[in-house]
């Protein structure tokens, strides 16, 4: 079974279709109004109608409260939340009842201690993302797509009962090996197939995905 590949921050139709037509398995959509990666709740409707059932669509928010979590829902109609602050498990059994939808929860790591923390969320997410946790010196970081790679070693050994993702510096270069030390099933690109901040590029999609694919 190949590996499963999620591209994130798509703003496009272009990138969107680029991105299904390439294989990927997710595609992932920004709302987090300081991103260079945003949407509008207008702009993901229109995206959202490019995607096929057999693609699975992924809202990023970042501490959402209920009604903007309702927007962007009845927007995207996502079959996946990534929650991508400080939520806590008792958060995410609220927001399972009231969507009924996966839940991602992303894990920032930066230390051997962080993939620990994982083990709290083993009731209450269906999926975890083990991201590069942004130095407290990094000047404008944002919650994902820093460009960071943490050391993947820290997570080589770690088998959490909840499926996860990897994510955080990877491109078309380093996936492979990425994949080689951590054993990860899937992985989640984002800076690592633009040209610019928040500009995806169409052959660095198609290059992500083959490369992913094949490792």
């Amino acid at each position: 079974m190949s590996v499963r590949v999620k591209i994130c921050g798509l703003s496009t139709p272009e990138t969107v279709a680029t991105a299904v037509a390439s294989g990927a398995d997710y595609l992932g959509f920004v709302f987090i109004p300081r991103s260079p990666r945003n949407i509008s709740l207008e702009q993901a409707r229109a995206l959202a109608e490019g995607v096929p059932s057999s693609v699975l669509k992924v809202s990023l928010t970042v501490d959402a409260d209920d009604r903007t979590l309702d927007g962007v829902v009845e927007a995207l109609q996502p079959d996946i939340l990534q929650l991508h602050g400080a939520e806590t498990p008792e958060r995410l059994k609220e927001l399972k009842a009231r969507y009924g939808l996966t839940l991602m929860k992303v894990i920032g790591i930066a230390g051997p201690d962080d993939p620990l923390k994982a083990a709290i969320y083993r009731d209450s997410a269906d999926l975890l993302l083990f991201d590069a946790k942004p130095p407290k010196s990094m000047a404008g970081a944002l919650p994902g797509g820093n460009g960071l790679v943490f050391d993947w070693s820290l997570i080589a050994g770690h088998r959490p009962e909840t499926p996860w993702m990897l994510s955080g510096g990877l491109n078309a270069e380093n996936v492979a090996e990425a994949i080689r030390i951590t054993g990860a099933e899937a992985v989640d690109v984002s800076s690592g197939v633009e040209d610019a901040p928040g500009r995806k590029k169409p052959e660095l999609i198609e290059a992500f995905i083959r490369a992913a694919k094949a490792a």
